[in-house]
């Protein structure tokens, strides 16, 4: 019978452990397994949306990483259901790509960013975990994929066009059954379950069993990082409480109308108030607890969407 060791959830290793130089080999594994080829890691590259407070869960980017490509890899981990989520890694993608653009210089030098997204919540509709986006030009008349001629090849180092534009994943963690068919597939099986198997194989897992014990962690870690537990369950808390009190207000409002309009009207109109009520108190609270964490007025704005009037009325 195997031992299960208790682990430390992965958003808590990447916000506290894997900066090191030290831990790398556990965050070059991920990706190594998931990029299908062997990552080495030169550098953690800080911006303003890494630092960390008890905010961070809603931070924009969790960790941004130099490979030895010299390409940009943000990964974040979200918890919490956001509509306008694809819209804003491509946003991130953007910003970062221009942040490390050097000045004056041509646009061959854009730097390739490549955006990682550990899901726990379900984006979108499909059936698989994983999906993968990239850009392709498709002929509209013979259907042909356009290539890079040979003198591009050998100016960008590139092999296709695709691979001169941002890659996006997004692992969709609550849709894995727990059936580890590959090496990738046991990486999402610890990002869900926090449990690493004996007979696990997979690049960065074997560290990350020896590395990322709870039990290992000095004593104030331990406690911090179980208040850390603590904060994301009074997250997911509020969140299902606000939403649910919007839906039932605005259910009930919706059948009071019902019976001028007809019920089924009335409870279509319900179900939308309660929907529309519960997402915006949602995002009221969060930015109201940004600011309380000292983020300014600009930061709360693109990280909520809500106008600066609208921020300024909960100071």
């Amino acid at each position: 019978m195997t031992t299960k060791r208790k682990l430390i959830t992965f958003d808590w290793a990447i916000k506290r452990l894997l900066r090191s130089k030290a831990n790398f080999g556990i965050l070059e594994g991920f990706l190594s397994e998931l990029l299908k080829e062997d990552i080495t890691i030169l550098d953690v590259l800080e911006s303003e949306s890494n630092k960390e407070t008890k905010a961070d869960k809603f931070n924009r980017v969790d960790l941004k990483v130099r490979n030895h490509k010299r390409e940009i890899i943000i990964i974040e981990i979200q918890y919490d259901r956001e509509y306008d989520y694809l819209q804003r890694i491509f946003y991130a993608v953007s910003k970062t790509a221009l942040e490390h653009m050097v000045d004056n210089s041509s646009y061959a030098s854009i730097t390739k960013v490549i955006s990682i997204n550990i899901l726990y919540f379900d984006l979108g509709s499909g059936t698989d975990y994983i999906y993968k986006g990239t850009t392709r030009f498709i002929g509209l008349h013979n259907h042909d994929v356009l290539e890079l001629n040979e003198k591009q090849k050998q100016l960008f180092e590139k092999d296709s066009i695709e691979s001169l534009y941002p890659e996006y994943y997004l692992i969709k963690i609550n849709r894995f059954n727990d059936i580890a068919k590959d090496t990738l597939d046991e990486w999402i099986y610890f990002l869900k379950n926090e449990e690493i198997k004996e007979s696990f194989t997979a690049k960065g897992l074997k560290e990350a069993q020896e590395k990322l014990s709870i039990m290992k962690l000095p004593e104030d870690e331990q406690k911090a990082y179980e208040h850390y537990k603590d904060d994301l369950r009074y997250q997911a808390s509020m969140f299902e409480s606000s939403f649910g009190d919007g839906y039932y207000e605005g259910r009930t409002l919706g059948i009071e109308q019902g019976i001028e309009q007809g019920i089924q009207q009335g409870i279509e109109q319900g179900i939308q108030q309660g929907i529309q009520q519960g997402a915006e108190q949602t995002i009221k609270t969060i930015a109201l607890k940004l600011l309380q964490q000292g983020e300014n007025i600009e930061n709360v704005a693109v990280i909520t969407g809500l106008s600066h009037t609208e921020i300024e009325k909960l100071i």
